[in-house]
């Protein structure tokens, strides 16, 4: 339902409050999305805290009762009932997000298809076999040692999932791993993204309301950092785990909770990068190669992800012509960026009124070039000397810095633990690259062009993520001359 006010054009919509199922739309009270532009009327989830906490985890066990080849078809029915054209709760999804987050309807469409496809059985398969085997989530795995034998199982836990808003398939990482763990999951929404998970756990109750992974998936929302809400649910015998993308405001406000029992694990901010060799100028095409690629890089999704580029190093040269051929090469960028499809970027509906200041602040600077900027349509900042803007870490909403260089392997003093996906151009330079640069924090290299391509059948952010979320259980049997004689290795812990 979705109403207007007398007074204003703010549209407000009824988000429920879901609880294993149940679905809770008692006492409504309203809170603002992230740009403002539409107002959620949910249940104070403070009242319902005893329901949404599963204090004995014995329960979990009838997620236990179904095989993982169950739990596989039940992920694959769902992700083919989440098209956006078909699916009433998508569709409500995708025009909240159109009112609250940074993607156009072409966008995010695209992202809705994606994010179910996730769900599909060859991708959860995929998930299940390299992220943790198949053999520790259907049973014990045995294996022997030198003086015992061990079974080891994967085991679900009480878990809470603090969502990102900046794309709708982040909702898939708390559902698909959730499931084939046999989690427990309470889901807070963000408030840039105030629908998906819930148009998820919608879709699940008209698909299968009874069944074990239904019964066991929790959505609410509630402003990050209530004390009421979290000093509640933070704590050892209401949950296990937490699973958290968020900002180091959100980080910190969570961190105060932590004592033993609760395992946080974070997927903190970061910020993403390319890397242009000398070998993109040696021809003309291989140039307009790289500035169609990094347009890619910088503008798909209009730059809402950790993945997306923000700032460029090119090996172009910090002579004057170094400097010429860089700022050609920007030009270029800029052009491709705007001449993107509308379902992967456009003009970016909230620019950072910040940021905006920060470009004009710029615009007539000598150490600068500014290409574009003027409206929301993205800018490329072209550095004339081998220094990034001070405001680097601010940079979104399509608009990139690159950065000459003399020689590409120079790029080692920019890199930081908080460098997330390098983009590469040609592929060649990842193998010189990568181990020097993994020291420094980077977290995955991919070629220049595929940033925004990342999978959910791999590590993400250095975390083997759906193993980070299992309790790891083993089953010792020891040989006999240990038992009887003492001969086994101590190692107390």
């Amino acid at each position: 339902m979705n109403q207007h006010s007398a007074e204003s054009s703010t549209k407000s919509y009824v988000v429920p409050l879901i609880i294993r199922g149940n679905v809770i739309t008692d006492d409504l009270i309203p809170f603002d999305t992230r740009r403002g532009e539409c107002t959620i009327l949910t249940p104070d989830t403070q009242k319902h805290l005893s329901q949404l906490t599963l204090s004995d985890p014995s329960k979990m066990g009838d997620l236990y009762e179904i095989s993982l080849d169950e739990i596989v078809d039940f992920l694959n029915e769902l992700g083919h009932r989440l098209a956006p054209d078909e699916n009433e709760h998508i569709a409500r999804a995708l025009e909240m997000n159109m009112l609250s987050g940074s993607h156009s309807r072409e966008m995010l469409h695209g992202m809705y298809e994606g994010m179910r496809k996730a769900l599909f059985r060859e991708n959860v398969n995929a998930v299940i076999d390299h992220n943790v085997g198949r053999e520790y989530l259907e049973g014990w795995s045995e294996r022997v040692l030198q003086d015992r034998k061990v079974s080891v199982r994967a085991f679900g836990a009480r878990t809470v999932h603090i969502n990102a808003g900046n794309g709708p398939p982040i909702s898939m990482y708390g559902t698909l791993n959730g499931a084939i763990l046999r989690s427990d999951n309470i889901v807070k929404i963000p408030s840039n993204d105030p629908f998906t998970a819930t148009a998820v756990a919608l879709t699940m109750i008209d698909m299968a309301p009874e069944h074990p992974i239904t019964r066991h998936m929790s959505v609410a929302y509630w402003k990050g950092g209530d004390a009421r809400v979290e000093s509640e649910l933070y704590k050892p015998a209401n949950i296990e785990k937490i699973v958290a993308w968020g900002g180091a405001a959100s980080m910190g406000a969570i961190r105060k909770y932590l004592v033993p029992g609760i395992d946080l694990v974070a997927l903190d901010p970061k910020l993403s990068i390319s890397i242009i060799g000398k070998d993109a100028f040696a021809t003309a095409e291989k140039t307009a190669e790289a500035a169609s690629r990094l347009a890619m890089d910088i503008g798909a999704f209009n730059q809402s992800g950790c993945v997306s580029s923000r700032t460029v190093f090119v090996e172009s040269g910090t002579g004057e012509d170094g400097i010429t051929r860089l700022n050609d090469f920007g030009k270029a960028v800029f052009d491709n960026m705007q001449a993107l499809p509308a379902h992967l970027s456009g003009h970016h509906p909230a620019f950072d009124p910040v940021l905006r200041e920060e470009l004009d602040g710029i615009r007539f600077s000598d150490a600068f070039r500014l290409i574009g900027g003027k409206g929301s349509e993205g800018a490329i900042i072209v550095s004339q000397e081998d220094e990034q803007v001070d405001f680097s870490d601010r940079l979104s909403c399509r608009v990139a810095n690159l950065v000459p260089l003399d020689d590409v392997q120079n790029v080692a003093r920019w890199v930081t633990l908080d460098t997330q996906t390098v983009g590469v151009y040609p592929d060649h330079l990842k193998k010189m690259l990568r181990d020097d640069l993994s020291l420094r924090g980077v977290q995955r290299f991919t070629s220049l062009g595929c940033a925004v391509f990342a999978g959910m059948a791999n590590p993400h952010d250095s975390l083997e993520l759906t193993r980070r979320m299992a309790r790891w259980i083993i089953d010792e049997k020891f040989d006999e001359d240990v038992i009887d004689h003492g001969a086994g290795m101590c190692i107390a812990g």
